[in-house]
């Protein structure tokens, strides 16, 4: 039999094997590793608990301040001294407080190839199989490790190719994709096994929606997932790739297969909390939001920015709204500023929070106050995710977001489009 895509990158990677018993697991070379402002630390402490005192190659080796930044608190200040002190003392590359969300940023500068080995300290390193690399978040114990000797250990994953077939129109996004393939497969399927996707729409998606997809693997239960390399980003990277090296071969083993048709698809929303209950959006019509996030490393890229700008141009957030809008990185923030999608967001009053994760994770810039309602664009909305435990989120696409915006309860996006 053939191999599947990540199971070609992982061969070339490996290093040293180890016989487990099913002969599967791998020690590979890691190709770059990361880490961000809440987890960085830990892989500090970690380092001197295991009595590290060398990088081993800190060029690869990069840093970003984007979870809790710039410091909402005294105890976070501290801690990004700690960061800077140690990313100074040993040379490892450090992007200043602004620049935008990690995994945005490792695919905006290229730092990223398809087929490398990819390790983060961060369960959305994920978001890097979008250019078909072998991405995996670990613990900050195993990335410390990482950054340490520059190898990983893997367990070869069984691998579940999703063909996802078919095409969409505005206002249909990959959002409602992946929130579809959810619904689909459910959180417990993918679990510790690596999806990848391929199909029509694939084929033919953007790197930006790609980045969409694999971002929410984890969110199944996967390993992670990967999006093989194609012309598609051929284009992205202006190279020409050894394709044949990094796409699986015909005859591939997949765990399984399953085929998903979107040409019918409508707008979706994840109710709280979790996964577990993924509705059409037209079904909870009506419902009342106190808050909306558009941003974050799921939904903060241009051509999401755009879309909400179609559907804010001319209107204005309802008055019970607190609509809050973050880039995904600088390069975004700047190019949006100079298509005057930013003019458009402001005159609609919408509040436009620095590049970063912004209230994702409930830590600062927009935390939830109990029993507040809000309609996120991000990847997660378990209790307690962007602030008070009794506040409720509900996970849908940037047009779903801009819609319920302007009329201050979840809408059906279709209705500005038409």
């Amino acid at each position: 039999m053939g191999l599947t895509a990540v199971e070609k990158i992982v061969v070339n990677a490996t290093a040293d094997s180890t016989s487990g018993s099913d002969d599967s697991i791998a020690i590979v070379n890691v190709d770059i590793a990361y880490s961000h402002d809440v987890t960085t630390s830990l892989i500090i402490n970690g380092l001197s608990e295991l009595g590290i005192s060398k990088l081993y190659d800190p060029s690869r080796i990069f840093i970003f301040f984007d979870h809790v930044a710039p410091a909402p608190t005294i105890k976070a200040a501290e801690l990004h001294q700690q960061i800077f002190d140690f990313a100074h003392r040993y040379g490892v590359n450090i992007y200043r407080i602004g620049d935008g969300i990690s995994h945005q940023l490792v695919i905006d500068d290229l730092l990223v190839k398809p087929g490398y080995v990819v390790i983060g300290a961060d369960s959305h390193t994920c978001t890097c199989g979008a250019v078909g690399a072998f991405a995996m978040g670990l613990g900050s114990t195993d990335v410390a490790i990482t950054y340490a000797t520059g190898k990983t250990w893997v367990n070869i994953p069984d691998v579940i190719n999703v063909v996802i077939d078919g095409s969409l129109e505005l206002p249909l996004s990959a959002k409602d994709v992946i929130l579809n393939v959810i619904k689909e497969l459910g959180t417990r399927y993918a679990v510790g096994k690596v999806l990848e996707y391929t199909g029509s729409y694939i084929k033919h998606s953007s790197i930006s929606s790609r980045m969409t997809i694999t971002n929410m693997s984890v969110e199944l239960g996967a390993m992670t997932g990967i999006i093989p390399a194609d012309p598609i980003t051929e284009n992205y990277y202006n190279m020409n790739l050894p394709l044949k090296r990094l796409q699986p071969d015909r005859d591939a083993d997949y765990f399984d297969t399953i085929t998903i048709d979107i040409s019918n698809l409508s707008p979706l929303v994840a109710l709280p909390s979790g996964f577990s209950n993924i509705r059409l959006v037209s079904e909870v019509e009506g419902t009342y939001i106190d808050q909306i996030f558009i941003g974050s490393c799921t939904n903060g890229r241009l051509n999401d920015l755009r879309v909400v700008a179609r559907i804010l141009k001319g209107r204005k957030v309802h008055s019970s709204v607190r609509l809050l809008i973050a880039p995904a990185s600088r390069k975004v923030y700047l190019q949006a500023l100079s298509e005057g999608l930013i003019d458009i967001f402001l005159q609609a009053g919408a509040v436009i929070l620095p590049p970063g994760c912004g209230p994702c994770l409930g830590r600062h810039m927009g935390v939830l106050g109990p029993n507040e309602c809000a309609l996120s664009t991000s990847n997660r909305n378990f209790v307690g995710r962007m602030g008070s435990p009794t506040a409720q989120i509900y996970l849908a696409s940037p047009a779903t977001a801009a819609a319920s915006a302007i009329t201050g309860e979840i809408t059906d996006p279709r209705r500005y489009f038409q």
